[in-house]
């Protein structure tokens, strides 16, 4: 009985962290679609220049795409890794996917959508790393 017990725990922990992530995806995806809709900063893209000086270079691109696989692998492994695996891995994106969050915010002059995702974003994976820190096997 308690071997179940603790299974079900374990799998609720293990969905519970996977939609957690599922849900930043979200979040990241949608604020980058509004930057899109954003006619100043659409027009940046375009010109592949941003006005803090940052280009948008095919090296700059894979390492956005690099970064945001993170949270998308991040769905999967939440659901697939073992305990110990499972709860460093969650602490450790989270925490550095916090990190970059809030140094995007110190770049240039953030907008005020973009300011909002963030504190969701950033409140987000601080509490993957807590929950994840507070899980027990």
């Amino acid at each position: 009985m308690n071997s179940n017990i603790e299974a079900a725990r374990m799998e609720s922990t293990k969905v519970m962290l996977s939609t957690l992530w599922i849900f930043l995806m979200f979040n990241y995806l949608y604020c980058d679609v509004l930057g899109l809709m954003d006619s100043t900063m659409l027009k940046q893209f375009l010109m592949g220049r941003l006005d803090d000086g940052l280009e948008l270079t095919q090296g700059f691109l894979l390492g956005a795409s690099i970064l945001m696989e993170i949270p998308i692998l991040m769905v999967l492994l939440s659901r697939v890794l073992d305990y110990r695996c499972n709860r460093w891995a969650n602490i450790i994106a989270g925490a550095l996917m916090a990190t970059v969050q809030v140094v995007t915010l110190f770049i240039g002059t953030p907008t005020v959508y973009y300011l909002f995702f963030s504190i969701i974003e950033i409140a987000g994976t601080t509490f993957i790393v807590w929950y994840a820190w507070k899980w027990r096997e």
